[in-house]
């Protein structure tokens, strides 16, 4: 392999990962850091972090068990973002519901399946479970 192709690789290939607490505050910390991170990218930061928030917040409404923090990583290959969120509850995998009018949450999923690309569920080592999201994302035009 020639120089060039192992610079256009790895410039291409970004992540970020971090464990927080499963707890409302750690889920608004996940979608904190990661509009920081997608700002350092270079990266439009909407739907990403309507997705980080909404994952995040599943991990620590649905996913939490006392003890064991949930985490967050951000992959982008070529033009593709990943959301994961991995916390440590697999009894039930998600998957969307179609709630009342009158129900207050519940939209959450569909919320996601609206706006990525393509979104899932992978069952990890017991006891974990990833919820992950993609989207194509461009890094924004310049501003002249």
């Amino acid at each position: 392999m020639n120089q060039k192709s192992t610079t256009e690789l790895t410039a291409s290939v970004r992540n970020f990962s971090v464990q927080l607490s499963p707890t409302p505050r750690g889920a608004r910390l996940a979608r904190l850091l990661a509009t920081e991170q997608l700002r350092s990218w270079g990266l439009p930061l909407d739907p990403a972090r309507l997705l980080v928030a909404e994952l995040a917040n599943n991990a620590s409404a649905h996913g939490r068990v006392p003890g064991r923090d949930f985490r967050l990583t951000l992959y982008v290959v070529g033009d593709t973002l990943r959301i994961e969120v991995t916390d440590t509850r697999d009894e039930e995998l998600p998957h969307p519901r179609q709630p009342s009018l009158e129900a207050e949450s519940g939209r959450g999923l569909l919320l996601v399946e609206a706006l990525a690309l393509r979104w899932g569920v992978t069952e990890g080592r017991f006891p974990r479970k990833t919820v992950w999201a993609e989207l194509r994302c461009t890094p924004p035009e310049p501003r002249f």
